[in-house]
């Protein structure tokens, strides 16, 4: 299973924050969507990283109650590790293991595309597990 795979279910909707919004609006936009990661934008509309719920959480460890009115790009991380739509699932899944990371975006031709999470991974492994199942119990039947 290719990440293109997770996409075309998930879906490519990718919501955002600027590295100049308050951290208080960001976490609006996490709780509204429901979501646990924003791509965060510089002011030239480029790719800068991610601000996720552990940034907010750390940013309130080191600044208490005043992070929420710093600025995204105090608190996320300018980590631009990022997967492509043919990349394995298997794949991706390693390299989150390792760069200790939930969410990634998905980069074709140079753009972000979508972003997944290590949860949606976890779904698409599950659900291609539960198919491969499922065929085998009736190859058995049919014998």
């Amino acid at each position: 299973m290719r990440i293109a795979d997770v996409l075309h279910h998930k879906g490519r909707l990718v919501h955002k924050a600027r590295t100049t919004d308050a951290v208080a609006a960001a976490v609006q936009k996490l709780s509204d969507n429901n979501i646990g990661a924003l791509l965060v934008y510089d002011r030239w509309g480029k790719y800068a990283g991610i601000f996720s719920e552990r940034h907010l959480m750390h940013g309130i460890e080191r600044f208490g109650a005043a992070a929420l009115e710093l600025p995204v790009g105090e608190l996320m991380v300018p980590d631009r590790i990022t997967c492509h739509p043919g990349d394995l699932v298997g794949k991706v899944m390693g390299l989150m293991t390792v760069h200790r990371i939930r969410h990634m975006p998905v980069e074709e031709a140079g753009k972000i595309v979508g972003i997944v999470s290590i949860g949606d991974l976890v779904r698409a492994v599950i659900e291609e597990k539960e198919l491969e199942v499922e065929v085998l119990r009736d190859m058995a039947r049919a014998h």
